[in-house]
């Protein structure tokens, strides 16, 4: 087993490609991880109810009447396991659908093993909660990643943790919570979406790309009173958006 993935970092894999699915399995259980492949919604609830995974590799067309937005959809409602989504097709208005549903990634096939073994890395590590520094008595407590607050929410960035102003936990997809995080820490300043999308998936933003649209979107439907009409975030218009929450 290397060094990059751990008994604990299980995968699941739901592709009807018998290839793709042995590929898959064979590239990521060479890089010391865990995986279940199977072909389709049935088997993939099956699995996800016998036992925990760190991420799905979720195809787009499948067999059996329901397709990987559906079964995102499902997944999301249930649990916030990371959702790379797989598919033959590189349609932008799919990869707005899917990231709307839920998923965290989006990946067009053919693709490149090392390339998905990355945004894999990427999407566990910003998952992954930064770990308490154990406090001796009398010593001071570090207050180097304090919580922000904003308008009675409380943003934890140490936990990767939002509760609302009632004191509920509110539960956001690892995209979600680092748009989150960075439109917070820069509250009050004009984020374009290029900036974003640097600034939470150290990618290029493509020209026609909305996929900051679609984080935003459902952002605003988990911490606006009316998502209709955002008073946290707002768009700026041709340029990109701007937190206007008083943040401490």
């Amino acid at each position: 087993m290397t060094a990059a993935g751990t008994a604990q970092e299980r995968l699941l894999v739901v592709d009807d490609d018998p290839r793709i699915r042995q590929m898959l399995t064979r590239y990521f259980e060479g890089e010391g991880y865990a995986v279940i492949a199977v072909a389709d919604g049935v088997a993939m609830r099956d699995a996800l109810a016998r036992q925990d995974f760190s991420a799905l590799f979720l195809d787009l067309v499948l067999p059996g009447g329901e397709d990987g937005l559906s079964l995102a959809r499902t997944v999301r409602s249930q649990s916030d396991i990371p959702i790379l989504m797989l598919t033959g097709r590189d349609d932008v208005v799919d990869k707005v659908v899917g990231l709307e549903v839920g998923a965290d990634d989006y990946i067009a096939k053919p693709f490149h093993l090392r390339e998905v073994l990355a945004r894999l890395r990427s999407i566990l590590r910003r998952r992954q909660p930064v770990a308490p520094v154990p406090v001796v008595e009398a010593a001071p407590v570090s207050d180097d990643h304090p919580p922000m607050r904003f308008d009675g929410w409380v943003l934890d960035v140490d936990r990767r943790k939002l509760v609302c102003p009632s004191s509920e936990e509110v539960i956001l997809t690892t995209g979600e919570f680092d748009m989150l995080v960075v439109l917070v820490r820069n509250a009050g300043r004009v984020m374009s979406r290029e900036r974003l999308m640097d600034l939470t998936r150290n990618r290029n933003l493509e020209a026609f790309d909305r996929t900051i649209d679609a984080q935003v979107a459902r952002l605003r439907r988990k911490i606006e009173v009316d998502s209709a009409d955002p008073q946290l975030i707002k768009s700026v218009r041709g340029v990109g958006y701007i937190f206007t929450g008083r943040v401490t």
